[in-house]
């Protein structure tokens, strides 16, 4: 299973696609070209052991303090509705690659999804959008809901999201730390398609974006319309990812240390070191 763009998600019931983790209880399989070792240590936040949640009360507080507002994604976006997600379930991608509904798994100390759109305007037609945080136990299994997102695109290339709502000719574009000008996450994905609905006809541009630090994903999604291009998307969807990554770092990263000034007794060169 993995976390989608979820229950309420760009307006959806069953989802969009994108996030989750290994069974509950369960070790996750060997991922296809890669090793049984696990993730690397976090590489771009000194994170702080102590302000890391340890409760699933505490991770519920978390996400809420780091999902945006409506007005992170333009100055006329508004609240869906549902506006938040059913906290207890999150969306699943069966064998027949439709989105059902499960039970939150053990090994996710929570997750939350808010919904948002951008209507219709003019030549434009509702730009609906979607953000996720989730918080895993452990960074092994948040590494891991990256891994499903690529096994699920290779396995259903095209998703049902409701009966009259389907995503398809799904491509993920992954990037780790150091890779493609990731500079700020351990891990990077992007998944691009296309969508296509009984309300908004299609296809459109679909556009997912996933980053994972330690234990948390972040993901921003946007199902596009008449009038909105892919690159419209993209522009719609950085800032509030920005946004949501300087929040969490705010929230887990170690404080600097407070750095004496220098004096004569000082060697020279020394410096204090937040490290």
């Amino acid at each position: 299973m993995r976390l989608s763009c979820a229950v309420a998600a760009c307006g959806l019931t069953l989802g969009c696609t994108s996030g989750g983790g290994e069974p509950s209880g369960s070790t996750p399989a060997t991922k296809a070209g890669a090793t049984t070792a696990g993730p690397s240590p976090t590489e771009v936040v000194d994170i702080d052991p102590a302000r890391l949640p340890g409760t699933r009360t505490q991770a519920a507080a978390l996400i809420r303090a780091v999902l945006p507002d409506p007005s992170a994604f333009d100055p006329g976006a508004v609240r869906r509705t549902p506006y938040e997600s059913d906290p207890r379930r999150w969306p699943v991608l069966g064998d027949d690659c439709v989105w059902h509904q499960q039970a939150l798994p053990e090994n996710v100390l929570a997750t939350s999804t808010r919904s948002y759109e951008i209507p219709a305007s003019g030549a434009k037609g509702p730009l609906r959008l979607s953000a996720v945080v989730t918080v895993h136990r452990t960074a092994e299994q948040a590494d891991w809901e990256n891994a499903e997102v690529l096994e699920e695109m290779l396995r259903c290339p095209s998703q049902q999201l409701r009966s009259d709502e389907v995503i398809t000719s799904l491509n993920d574009v992954p990037a780790s730390f150091g890779d493609s000008g990731n500079e700020y996450a351990d891990d990077v994905l992007n998944e691009l398609g296309t969508y296509t609905s009984a309300e908004v006809g299609g296809p459109h541009p679909y556009l997912w974006e996933q980053t994972r630090i330690g234990q948390f994903t972040l993901a921003v999604c946007a199902k596009g319309a008449k009038g909105w291009s892919r690159a419209d998307l993209f522009d719609r969807l950085r800032d509030p990812h920005v946004g949501m990554r300087a929040r969490l770092r705010a929230a887990i990263e170690r404080d600097a240390p407070t750095t004496a000034a220098p004096s004569s007794s000082r060697p020279t060169g020394t410096k204090g070191s937040r490290r």
